[in-house]
């Protein structure tokens, strides 16, 4: 039976919000920071149906309809740009996911406090580097006299010759997917970490008394419990499908991968800053988010009918 609101419920309402002025004015700054930069810049959407001129207002613009809409999906840079993206985006997430929650498998195994606090801080501090160093090191790493990697695998003899690898297409999404790793994996271990600190101890306490050694404990124990958060963390990466990145691909790209290495983010700053035409730059962001959100929708559906842990 659902309670009824009665008038003393509405004045034990209100009669707490007005003792709780002081929070509600500390969250007012968040609020309008929240609407002021997400949402109100939403009506820069009105562009994509628009032959947009930066020189009259939005009310004087000519109104296109779905024309950019249909230009895109008739562009094969467009198409090409979205197979790179998804591509790239799908190698990400499965190296990223997967070393994520194997590095903090290992370092849970760790039983020597220092030497785990130091392992830790040494992954994480590549998260912290900005993409234009971390793209300066792997150009340096990968060219073809001094690269250290050229180097190595030479002198280990598993190639003849050193190779350009940032000149090869079919090169360039291992690339980026090693790169991703190395900065991100021992960022993306931390909520593992804390997930699998939540798991109670008479677990671990009751396999070792039926003779379960570590391997069985992790894949007995240890992920099943840290199911529901990797269930929860996929869904959230699945609704970043097409946010491949910029950074990364933009300062690593060169005339002879730009077949592979160009993402819809990129499209979108090439068009929308390079040659001007906003109304199409628009476009093509309005599609990507609202991918992103449909697939979101859908990966939360499938998860409920599962059973599994979901958003919503």
């Amino acid at each position: 039976m659902k309670p009824v609101l009665t008038l003393s419920n509405k004045k034990g309402f209100f009669y707490k919000l007005s003792r709780q002025q002081q929070l509600l004015f500390m969250t007012l700054p968040i609020i309008l920071y929240i609407i002021l930069f997400t949402y109100v810049p939403l009506w820069g959407w009105t562009m994509a149906f628009q032959y947009y001129k930066p020189q009259k207002s939005f009310l004087n613009q000519q109104w296109a309809g779905l024309e950019w809409f249909k230009f895109l999906f008739n562009d094969v840079v467009f198409l090409k740009n979205i197979r790179n993206t998804v591509a790239m985006s799908v190698i990400n997430t499965s190296l990223g996911f997967i070393t994520a929650i194997a590095f903090a498998l290992l370092l849970n195994e760790v039983k020597k406090i220092l030497f785990k606090r130091f392992i830790q801080t040494i992954s994480y501090l590549p998260h912290f580097l900005s993409w234009v160093i971390v793209t300066g090191l792997v150009s340096s790493m990968l060219t073809t006299d001094a690269g250290a990697v050229n180097s190595a695998l030479v002198a280990l003899g598993i190639i003849k010759e050193p190779i350009l690898w940032l000149a090869e297409p079919k090169y360039f999404w291992g690339i980026i997917g090693v790169t991703y790793v190395w900065k991100e994996v021992g960022w993306n271990t931390i909520i593992y970490l804390a997930a699998i600190a939540g798991i109670d101890p008479n677990l671990y306490e009751a396999a070792d008394i039926d003779g379960c050694n570590r391997y069985q404990k992790m894949w007995r124990i240890t992920l099943p419990c840290i199911k529901p958060t990797i269930i929860i963390l996929l869904i959230m990466s699945v609704g970043h499908i097409l946010d491949a990145g910029f950074e990364l691909q933009y300062l690593l790209r060169n005339g002879l991968v730009m077949d592979v290495s160009d993402t819809i983010d990129i499209y979108v700053v090439v068009y929308g800053l390079s040659y001007s035409n906003y109304s199409l730059a628009t476009a093509a962001g309005m599609f990507k988010n609202f991918i992103n959100i449909a697939l979101i929708f859908i990966a939360n559906e499938i998860a409920k009918r599962a059973g599994e842990e979901r958003l919503i």
